[in-house]
């Protein structure tokens, strides 16, 4: 089960993150962004009534995994995973985290930004290695990364969008995580679903791109 999620996520190769957004909304923005074909969705810990987001979006949809992010803690990545959080991803390395996602056979992205903590990360058992924040060192950063490191999997994470997702691909990466390229806080507000829709279009097709 653990093997195919991970193949899920990176098949996919996008993780839509929701981040701040409510409840009632949480599920109408996995309806829109599971329509357009994205496989992973994750909901940051730091969202209210995070744990009640997971539930409503794994109730919802059967198309795509929902997982939790921004997990700082054990007792948040478990409370994560008994509301039905199918990965973990967290923004630095902690290993009580990595502990409790490898004990209950949860996925888990363990955020790094150098080599040295990109292997730490992958030696203490994280999947998939978040290079966060992706924006400040871009491609090139992945690409420098992933060269002495082609066995880590690397997923680029912050600043990401349609624009620069099949640059991320071209540097090495095995899937991105996207936020506000594809989760645009005005299109909720506005209840435009349809361009939350269209943004995640773009990035799967970035990608996809890419691939070819």
């Amino acid at each position: 089960m653990r093997t195919d999620r991970l193949d899920r996520i990176t098949d996919g190769g996008v993780i839509a993150i929701l981040r701040g957004v409510a409840r009632d909304d949480a599920v109408a923005v996995a309806d829109a962004v599971v329509d357009a074909g994205v496989t992973a969705l994750e909901v940051t810990a730091d969202t209210p009534n995070a744990t009640a987001s997971i539930e409503a979006i794994a109730d919802r949809v059967d198309d795509a995994l929902v997982g939790a992010g921004t997990v700082l803690d054990a007792e948040t990545a478990r409370a994560a995973q008994l509301a039905g959080a199918e990965f973990l991803v967290t923004p630095t390395a902690n290993r009580e985290v990595i502990r409790t996602a490898n004990r209950y056979g949860t996925p888990i992205a363990v955020g790094a930004y150098t080599p040295t903590e990109a292997l730490s990360a992958f030696e203490a058992g994280a999947d998939l290695v978040k290079v966060f924040p992706a924006k400040t060192g871009g491609p090139d950063h992945v690409a420098a990364i992933g060269g002495p490191l082609p066995q880590v999997p690397l997923v680029p994470t912050g600043g990401v969008d349609a624009d620069n997702a099949g640059d991320y691909v071209d540097a090495g990466a095995v899937a991105v995580g996207v936020g506000s390229g594809i989760v645009d806080g005005e299109a909720i507000a506005a209840d435009d679903f349809d361009a939350i829709r269209a943004n995640a279009r773009a990035v799967l097709d970035a990608v996809s791109a890419a691939r070819e």
